[in-house]
């Protein structure tokens, strides 16, 4: 699943070539892409002006205005989802915008699992997200660790914790602050808690600096790869020696996913 530094990646892509202007059409080639009723969401979709396109963890959102007031268009990618401009037509593409005197937007979506919803405000499901990762200070961070009793990467991909943050950037910020996987949040102190802090801000500006990682599928706006997965340390590297110590990291199971670690670099 695209997780923040691919989404940001295309939001950033996208942004100046659709801020300021007009949706002329929409189409859907696959009904359940749609979150609601396709012809009422395409009717309220068409004559849009796209105000501001942004990032609400994993969602892109964007954000509409016309004479009947502001509205939303928020768009999870899930799996597989991307958003190409001028993207060519294929058995993959599950909708499409077309904007006036403006691209054409193409969501191609092998797996079917990526949704487009339209509505006056946010949905509700993104207001119970936790705070972004990039913008939430460390003194934040730390007060929102209190009380917490879960294996740290389990918490870590808490949306309701951190908002954005997936496997491969948990597994590769656990290992820049040498912690354990499986540790428990309770035992982490103040200044373990600014390592992970800065681990996990580090660890996305890098991933979005690299334009994102392409393990399947994921490409950007502009159907350009990643390259985030050429820097990674651990995730995907189940039995190759640490870079830092030579030891074989291992995989595990943490929350349901699987979780790749240096044994004697994030020791427990």
């Amino acid at each position: 699943m695209p997780e923040l530094p691919e989404v940001e990646t295309i939001v950033r892509g996208l942004g100046p070539r659709v801020e300021g202007k007009r949706i002329a059409n929409v189409e859907f080639l696959w009904a359940r892409t749609c979150v609601g009723d396709v012809d009422a969401t395409i009717d309220n979709l068409r004559g849009q002006r796209i105000r501001k396109l942004d990032r609400h963890g994993k969602y892109i959102v964007f954000r509409l205005e016309n004479a009947r007031g502001d509205s939303v268009l928020v768009i999870h990618l899930r799996m597989t989802g991307n958003l190409l401009l001028d993207g060519a037509s294929g058995p993959f593409v599950r909708a499409w915008m077309q904007l006036e005197a403006g691209p054409r937007i193409v969501f191609h979506d092998i797996r079917k699992f990526g949704r487009w919803q339209w509505s006056r405000t946010l949905p509700s499901r993104l207001g119970e997200l936790g705070p972004e990762p990039l913008e939430i200070d460390a003194d934040e961070f730390i007060a929102r660790l209190k009380g917490r009793g879960a294996q740290l990467k389990a918490l870590l991909l808490n949306q309701e914790f951190l908002r954005g943050l997936g496997n491969i950037y948990a597994d590769e910020a656990l290992f820049r602050s040498r912690l354990h996987p499986k540790l428990n949040s309770a035992r982490l102190g103040r200044e373990r808690a600014r390592r992970l802090h800065a681990a996990i801000r580090d660890v996305l500006n890098d991933a979005i600096a690299a334009g994102g990682t392409t393990i399947d599928n994921y490409v950007d706006s502009q159907g350009s790869q990643g390259y985030f997965q050429l820097q990674a340390n651990v995730y995907g590297k189940t039995g190759e020696d640490c870079k830092v110590c030579a030891t074989p990291l291992r995989r595990t199971i943490v929350a349901g996913r699987g979780t790749h670690f240096c044994p004697r670099c994030q020791r427990r």
